[in-house]
């Protein structure tokens, strides 16, 4: 078992005897590190999650309580204000939390913070699970998945009893009929769907063994999760949901020094008179996780990757839009496998762009990009499989996105129709209607050379043709022509 103590000051036992020279100088400088190093304290780590619980606060707080354990501190400090979070990220800060050496005291504040849905797991699963007066923690139901079903909590309703074979339905109807209550022998209505079902049921077994591990109200716990129930500081502290009500971290200190705390591996005994505290500000990477976790900005990182990497196909050999298409799909693939996304929105999205990128390499006149625009809205508004405020593609970044795509979709198709449209400018069919000279009379068979295109050619005429005359090409075959005179004041070439 592994014990770790940080003693008072006024503990450590120096006695320096007098004696002249060398050692009595070296023990006299031992003597002043040995205070030295004591009168620092015990080393504290402050951190602090004021939003939802996402991708970017997970690493945060994972890598913090790792670093903090590689030096040696003695207390983490949480400072919590959060509306709740995503289940993955939680879980992971959890994880950590029940395998961490190092003691973890969650306080809730300043006042007015709270610990909802996610942050009461936390806090439930803390070593020191402290909170300001003004504070509350609970509401920890589940949101629905997927964004539809019927609104969580849903107690479980008792199976009700088999009835005797002679009992009937009531008001003298038969079995079967509608009374407007429950028929007997039938089964009582379960509310909500077998998957909102099976999800409470999980967290209500998550939340109940990290209340049993830590010895926290276990009942309340359950309560917490099924009908989203709510406490304040004062009420969680009577119901042993939380260790301390305390104003501030000095109070928090002055309650913990002395305090044995039981972490992975062993005990912890607190001495947290004398304190050395440093305020763990998040890093670059905390940043970076925040801004391309967030769903709004992960969408659009795909999106542009995407353009980004037909606009090269479409134009190949500038590279601008290959690199950077290539570096917007990859922060966008990271950012979507921290995030609860719907693959099959994300299936849908991508059969959108496909049809779109075949739209414009194959133009089928608007089909394929009609298609590709419908799948890509119903994509990109399921994309997400939350319904957590903050977690969702905002709705005028997808209506943003709809109408370039679809713009895009109508300019492709656009100049397809053009193109289809209009005369052809090369290529043997291009002689069709242009203007010939004839270098010589032709013969008898009506037959001769011309000049058509800045090129001489074979051609033949239904009547006799001068030298010099100007003609208009009917027809191409192989290599011959087919002309006849150009009428007055005909253009010149198609």
């Amino acid at each position: 078992m592994r014990t770790r103590s940080v003693r008072h000051r006024g503990g450590v036992g120096t006695r320096v005897r007098s004696a002249a020279g060398f050692p009595s100088l070296l023990c006299a400088l031992l003597c002043s590190v040995l205070l030295a190093q004591h009168a620092a304290g015990a080393k504290v780590w402050v951190l602090e999650i004021d939003g939802a619980i996402g991708p970017a606060s997970a690493d945060y707080f994972i890598r913090s309580l790792e670093d903090a354990e590689d030096a040696d501190v003695d207390l983490v400090v949480l400072r919590l204000d959060t509306p709740g979070g995503l289940d993955k990220s939680m879980r992971d800060m959890i994880k950590a939390l029940l395998a961490s050496r190092v003691p973890v005291a969650t306080y809730v504040s300043p006042n007015g913070a709270r610990a909802a849905s996610a942050g009461t797991y936390i806090m439930y699963a803390s070593h020191v699970a402290a909170m300001a007066p003004a504070t509350n923690i609970g509401s920890s139901t589940p949101v629905s998945i997927g964004g539809g079903g019927s609104p969580l909590p849903f107690p479980q309703s008792p199976q009700p009893r088999d009835p005797p074979a002679d009992e009937t339905a009531s008001d003298g109807k038969e079995n079967g009929e509608e009374t407007g209550e429950e028929t007997a022998g039938e089964p009582a209505a379960q509310p909500g769907t077998p998957m909102e079902r099976k999800v409470v049921n999980d967290a209500v077994a998550y939340i109940r063994g990290i209340a049993e591990l830590r010895g926290r109200n276990v009942e309340w716990a359950e309560q917490t999760v099924r009908e989203a129930s709510n406490l304040p500081a004062r009420d969680a502290l009577d119901q042993n949901v939380i260790d301390l009500v305390v104003e501030d971290l000095d109070e928090l200190f002055a309650a913990l020094d002395g305090e044995t705390i039981a972490v992975e591996g062993g005990e912890v005994t607190l001495d947290t008179s004398d304190n050395q505290i440093e305020r763990i500000e998040p890093d670059w990477r905390y940043e970076l996780l925040g801004i391309i976790a967030d769903p709004n900005v992960a969408y659009l990182l795909l999106m542009i990757g995407v353009y980004g990497l037909i606009f090269e196909f479409y134009n190949p050999g500038t590279g601008v839009g290959g690199v950077a298409g290539i570096i917007c799909l990859l922060l966008g693939a990271y950012a979507l496998q921290m995030l609860p996304v719907n693959y099959a929105g994300l299936a849908l999205v991508i059969v959108g762009l496909g049809l779109l990128a075949a739209e414009a390499f194959t133009p089928s006149f608007g089909v394929l990009g009609t298609g590709g625009v419908i799948a890509f809205l119903v994509g990109s508004i399921i994309l997400f499989d939350t319904d957590l405020p903050g977690y969702r593609v905002s709705i005028p970044i997808i209506l943003a996105m709809t109408a370039a795509t679809a713009g895009l979709v109508v300019f492709v198709a656009g100049a397809a129709m053009r193109a289809w449209r209009s005369p052809v400018v090369s290529g043997g069919e291009a002689l069709i209607g242009a203007e010939a000279v004839a270098l010589e009379d032709f013969d008898s068979d009506s037959e001769g050379s011309v000049r058509a295109a800045g090129e001489v050619w074979h051609a033949r005429s239904e009547g006799p043709v001068a030298k010099g005359a100007a003609l208009t090409v009917t027809s191409r075959e192989g290599l011959d022509l087919t002309v006849e005179p150009r009428e007055q004041g005909e253009p010149n070439g198609p």
